[in-house]
């Protein structure tokens, strides 16, 4: 485990609690000798959990699109900063760059990624850890969402079981340091439920 890609916000949100965690997180990363990989920006909780990391002593990578260099102003502070093409070369990137993936709070920009990986995972593309921070009970509705989606029959229980939840960032990254992929099937029916 070198590296540990973090999903979340491009605005800081409405509670402080969200940028304290960022912070923890950051630091964490850190202190256990990980690396961060990051969207690029400066701004928001994407801005706070590079400048722990770095002050800290983390490298930090960022993966920015061209078209969102202005409007995310990229991070000029990091190890490195690829500004890519778009959004698929973005994601692409990050995964290739990581081994694992964690979504601490943020909007449609971090559900997209985060569902994007658990997907690569479920579908075997990968077998590295997918995670949230659940900051404040900020995950709680997507995963009552999720139990809803396994109890109405669309989402296999074992690929529920694939997403690793910790409100503690030291706890979570316990977790990840622990990781064993499990084989499960790939499609309803396959199999375990």
């Amino acid at each position: 485990m070198q590296r540990i890609c973090v999903f979340c916000g491009s605005a800081a949100g409405t509670s402080p609690a969200y940028a304290e965690a960022a912070r923890q997180f950051g630091r964490a990363l850190a202190g256990r000798g990980l690396g961060l990989v990051f969207g690029g920006g400066h701004v928001g909780l994407m801005g706070t959990v590079a400048d722990a990391a770095l002050a800290a002593g983390a490298e930090v990578i960022g993966v920015l699109p061209r078209a969102l260099q202005a409007r995310e102003a990229g991070h000029q502070g990091l190890t490195q900063l690829h500004v890519v093409a778009g959004m698929h070369e973005r994601k692409a990137m990050m995964a290739e760059l990581s081994d694992a993936f964690v979504a601490l709070p943020g909007g449609l920009g971090t559900l997209e990624e985060l569902f994007e990986v658990w997907t690569w995972a479920m579908l075997g593309f990968h077998r590295k850890p997918v995670c949230l921070l659940d900051v404040d009970g900020y995950w709680g509705p997507l995963l009552a969402m999720v139990e809803r989606m396994v109890d109405r029959g669309f989402v296999i229980a074992a690929h529920r079981r694939m997403l690793i939840v910790d409100d503690r960032v030291d706890a979570l990254l316990d977790q990840i340091a622990d990781y064993q992929p499990p084989t499960v099937p790939r499609w309803i029916g396959d199999g375990e439920t």
